[in-house]
């Protein structure tokens, strides 16, 4: 930490390089959060950063703002924190000043590096490299164990879709209070860990927009509550010592039944107990499988959903967006066409909201429909641009706009929006899922794998069409046998690169029946056909020696040269 004074000017440059950054750029109220609490320290006013002021200043916020009540700023630091730990780990590695925000605090510092590089030397790096340790912990065989839950997972889902059909009903986003966690561990250093938990949770379960997530208070009977009410979850937990290691278990109960539902268990180290940054690690790992399309908070409205009842009287912006994940999960049209039909049936106020704009926008794209009027992904990018300027907070419409410019072709510009929808909700498996399957097919395969391995690990059921960066990884590293498992997996979501990767793989292992199987699938759909099997690649694929061995993968497999090369 430096005196602000003697470095002011140098601050000052370090703030302005700051603030220009595209990703910066791409959210102007960090952007005026950082500059107020910048500009204020430089004036020796810390004493005035306060939630208070940041929230009245900076967020527009009432003269009555509670800051007990709304968690503005603590979702706001949160966010503008994560985006200072990227710059300097990327394009501002090589800053000689460089702006931090401590955890819990809202003071910022700054830092001189010594020995500083020349700045127009830095090679911007992405993604966080907090990722990479995930892959330090990924166990050697796991991925037989994945498929195997995978497969009675899909089962179960099949047995759920022969239940007799609920009664039709309007299905509202699910509420769930989380208390107070029980502090076993006797240990004060701790505590403020333990205190500060449960509204953690609140705060990063409030960023899916398809949980109402409330703080449901304490006391020393909050892990026993099973009812709450208003509330259709509760969820409790104890924190308890284990030996050198800390124990967190979280327990989820259905309020309408007393029953558990789901429950998980998530050991610590001592010191990683003690430190305030273990909050955000361990409410981030409990949101990634509570916060995820197939939590069991959504369980109600998915059961609804495949028993096939018709929507009449059900329809609801939550229950539409349900069914769109349940697209996202299958790419199956006629789940499409339900899906739209649902966004369709919401009153005009509904349809104009950035959640529905955003996902009728991909549907428009990904499922066009032929006799629609105009050029329908100008139509679905104006859709998408709408929903980006009503609500740029949101990591779903982050994760749809990337998807759009994936689907585009423009590569750099989806990544851009698949890391602002990282950014903006870390517990967002879909988003990490995505941004990892464009970072492995731009040849950044290592990042790609820690980030997919996140993603999985933490979403109940992962879908099939997480497994696209496994089955490249295994495919780099020799293993044949997971990557045809996982190939087959990821071609019944993507039906273009799916089989091809199954086709590599069977080819490694001199498995014809796998080659055999699976070249069909690859001259008959519909986008090979239209452009030829490269050209289309090329709107997908940026490593070209991915490209290169895919395209002699396909020569080998007896691919004809025009259909490689034009339309077909």
């Amino acid at each position: 930490m430096v005196d602000p004074a003697p470095q002011r000017e140098a601050i000052l440059a370090a703030l302005e390089r700051l603030l220009a950054w595209p990703e910066m750029e791409r959210s102007p109220q960090l952007g005026r959060f950082l500059d107020y609490i910048v500009q204020r320290s430089l004036q020796g006013q810390e004493s005035s950063i306060k939630a208070y002021s940041i929230a009245v200043d900076v967020f527009g916020r009432p003269a009555d703002f509670d800051p007990q009540a709304d968690p503005i700023v603590r979702v706001q630091a949160r966010r503008l924190r994560a985006l200072l730990d990227e710059y300097y780990k990327g394009p501002g590695s090589d800053e000689a000043v460089q702006i931090k925000l401590p955890v819990g605090r809202y003071l910022p510092e700054f830092t001189v590096v010594p020995d500083a590089a020349d700045p127009t030397e830095v090679e911007v790096q992405s993604p966080p490299r907090r990722y990479e340790a995930f892959r330090r912990r990924l166990k050697p065989g796991w991925l037989p164990l994945l498929v195997a839950i995978i497969s009675i997972a899909l089962l179960g889902y099949a047995l759920v879709v022969l239940r007799p059909s609920p009664a039709s009903e309007a299905i509202q986003s699910p509420t769930i209070s989380v208390v107070d966690f029980q502090d076993l561990t006797t240990d004060a250093a701790v505590r403020p860990q333990v205190v500060g938990l449960a509204v953690e949770l609140v705060t990063d379960l409030d960023q899916f927009g398809s949980i109402d997530a409330r703080y449901g208070g304490g006391g020393e009977t909050a892990t026993s509550a099973s009812t709450i009410p208003g509330s259709d979850y509760v969820l409790t937990g104890i924190v308890r010592p284990e030996g050198d290691l800390v124990q967190y278990s979280a327990i989820l109960t259905d309020s309408r039944s007393g029953s558990v539902v789901w429950s998980h268990n998530l050991a610590v180290s001592g010191d990683e107990a003690r430190r305030a940054d273990v909050l955000d690690s361990v409410s981030q790992s409990l949101s990634l499988m509570l916060g995820s399309p197939r939590s069991p908070l959504h369980a109600r409205a998915r059961e609804f959903l495949a028993s096939g009842a018709p929507l009449d009287g059900a329809v609801t912006p939550y229950l539409c967006r349900v069914l769109f994940d349940l697209y996202r999960e299958t790419r199956q049209p006629d789940v499409a066409r339900r899906a739209a039909e649902c966004f369709g049936a919401l009153p005009r106020a509904d349809r104009q909201s950035a959640m529905v704009l955003a996902a009728t926008a991909s549907l428009m794209a990904e499922q066009p429909d032929p006799d629609a009027p105009g050029d329908v992904y100008q139509l679905a990018t104006d859709r998408m641009l709408a929903a980006i300027e009503s609500d740029p907070l949101s990591s779903f419409v982050w994760e749809q706009s990337g998807r759009l410019n994936q689907l585009n072709g423009d590569l750099q510009r989806a990544r851009a929006d698949f890391s602002s929808a990282v950014q903006l909700n870390p517990a967002n498996s879909d988003a990490l899922a995505a941004y990892a399957r464009l970072l492995a097919l731009s040849g950044q395969l290592a990042a790609a794998e820690a980030m997919a391995n996140e993603a999985i690990r933490g979403s109940p059921v992962p879908p099939p069409w997480y497994m696209g960066v496994p089955a490249l990884v295994a495919l780099q590293e020799g293993q044949f046998g997971e990557a045809v498992a996982s190939a087959e997996l990821y071609a019944t979501s993507d039906r273009e690169l799916g089989p091809i990767l199954a086709i590599m793989a069977g080819q490694q292992l001199s498995d014809s029946e796998v080659v055999n199987r699976y070249l069909p699938e690859v001259l008959k759909a519909p986008n090979f056909r239209a452009e030829g099997v490269m050209p289309r690649l090329h709107r997908r694929i940026s490593d070209e020696d991915l490209l290169s061995a895919v395209e002699g993968a396909l020569i080998q497999a007896g691919v004809p040269p025009a259909a490689l090369s034009g339309p077909f």
